[in-house]
């Protein structure tokens, strides 16, 4: 496969928002508040890693932002239109339209190829897929050679990239990426948050990724700390070890 030239979005494309949270509470049955007033802005081609320790409200927020749940209170706006206006058919149709998702879990459909489970979203949607698109994805995530391969005979990393491929091919607004290494080996895991950097370096893809571990978020241009369902703390530049070191202080706390 021939892989043409990918060129960077221009920084003024950058700047507007792609996801804002104004005041965002969810509460579950039983009075669980799972998130508590919470804002936040992430910025068009911005690389966001959220960290918590379990219960923290990361996966909620993530849930509330990505259109997968609705809020209690609150405005989530993806590319600026209301996901709490929507039924559940037109947020259904917004995800589709705006979001790409990558978990831990690869999600892939095993009697597909590689090539087929990355252009699966594109025909759900009843689109044509952009064959020098979908080359240059293959291209860029390592996978030139495995692209009529099954997932079965793929190592984990490469399923992975199979997956990120998948929810880039839409050109989404925002991927999601949820623990996206939590079930990968060390060495495999630093090439997966590689590629993530590079698409958004590189592409302008705007990238919210939850975590638990430290080294994982330090990867992200920021990263904001959450803990009993609030943003605690916004950190840019983040470092590993400093990382770490505010969730010790918050479990002393």
């Amino acid at each position: 496969m021939s892989s043409p030239a990918l060129a960077p979005v221009p920084p003024e494309a950058a700047r507007d928002a792609v996801i804002t949270l104004d005041h965002v509470s969810k509460t579950y049955e039983g009075g669980v508040h799972a998130l508590d007033d919470v804002s936040l802005t992430v910025e068009r081609g911005s690389f966001l890693a959220v960290m918590g320790p379990s219960g923290s409200g990361k996966s909620t927020l993530m849930h509330c932002a990505a259109a997968l749940d609705v809020p209690t209170s609150g405005t989530v706006l993806i590319d600026g239109r209301d996901t709490r206006s929507l039924n559940e058919t037109k947020r259904t149709e917004m995800r589709r339209d705006l979001v790409g998702f990558v978990f831990q879990a690869y999600n892939l459909v095993p009697s597909l190829s590689v090539a087929d489970n990355i252009t699966l979203p594109l025909r759900l949607a009843g689109r044509e897929a952009d064959p020098a698109w979908v080359d240059s994805l293959v291209e860029r995530v390592g996978l030139a050679g495995r692209v009529d391969h099954r997932p079965a005979e793929l190592s984990g990393g490469q399923q992975q990239r199979a997956a990120i491929a998948r929810a880039l091919v839409t050109r989404p607004s925002v991927v999601f990426a949820d623990e996206p290494t939590g079930a990968l080996d060390l060495r495999t895991a630093r090439g997966v948050l590689k590629l993530f950097r590079e698409v958004a370096e590189d592409l302008g893809q705007t990238i919210v990724m939850v975590t638990h571990d430290p080294a994982v978020a330090a990867q992200a241009d920021t990263v904001v700390v959450m803990a009993d369902g609030h943003i605690v703390q916004t950190v840019t530049e983040p470092d590993a070890a400093d990382l770490a070191n505010r969730l010790i202080s918050m479990s002393e706390d």
